[in-house]
């Protein structure tokens, strides 16, 4: 498959309050997202790696600085049309699973494809395509208190499948998991980009995960540098 950059960070500079100073937790940090990849992000505890995965996806905003997708700086959206394009163009998935615990695990996943304007039926149908991608169609109609750490993840990744994002980001998605549902997790990612195309970005300790990865970005003094080997 042909890969191409899909996001491009440029000097994106993200302070925050501290006792006596500012504390620049991202210092003119700039990459290139290559489409139809998995990218790491790794790094010790507090070098900023998940305050630059919220900016790539548009969680928060940067003091100065751009992503760039489609050739758009996302920072020129006001809240509202950031929203939509969250909706549209991006799937996330935590390191705990937020799954709505009233809902079942069909519901969770068609949830997101309602908002953005799906019929219900269409939805569900989508939705059990998704549970099924993960390997829980004979879950579908549990409650996520009715299922396992692993089996609420997986959900979790299909609900970020939810509207076909361009990229899927990811903060710890293994974090909360046992070795076994770890394995399984890392599977589904690898499998969604060979054989669908995704685009994962990740935040990740799992060494097995960076192994698998494309291209790993190491945060450290507030700056950002791809691994060349």
């Amino acid at each position: 498959m042909n890969k191409t950059i899909i996001l491009h960070a440029d000097k994106l500079i993200k302070t925050y309050p501290s006792k006596t100073k500012q504390l620049k937790v991202l210092d003119s940090v700039s990459l290139d997202i290559m489409g139809k990849n998995i990218s790491v992000i790794i790094g010790a505890s507090g070098a900023g790696k998940s305050t630059l995965l919220h900016l790539l996806g548009g969680l928060d905003r940067p003091d100065t600085g751009k992503v760039l997708f489609d050739n758009e700086n996302i920072f020129d959206h006001n809240d509202d049309k950031l929203a939509r394009f969250r909706n549209k163009n991006v799937g996330f998935v935590f390191q705990f699973h937020h799954l709505l615990p009233e809902f079942t695990a069909l519901e969770n996943v068609a949830i997101p494809q309602m908002i953005s304007g799906i019929s219900y039926n269409s939805a569900i149908k989508r939705a059990k395509e998704l549970i099924y991608s993960v390997g829980l169609s004979n879950r579908e109609n549990h409650k996520p208190a009715e299922l396992s750490g692993g089996e609420q993840q997986r959900v979790a990744v299909a609900r970020a499948l939810a509207n076909d994002p361009a990229i899927i980001f990811a903060d710890e998605p293994t974090g909360n998991l046992d070795s076994v549902n770890s394995e399984i997790i890392n599977q589904i990612i690898v499998d969604l980009r060979d054989k669908l195309g995704k685009t994962f970005i990740i935040v990740t300790h799992n060494s097995d995960l960076v192994k698998l990865a494309d291209d790993v970005f190491e945060m450290k003094d507030g700056k950002c540098k791809k691994r060349t080997s």
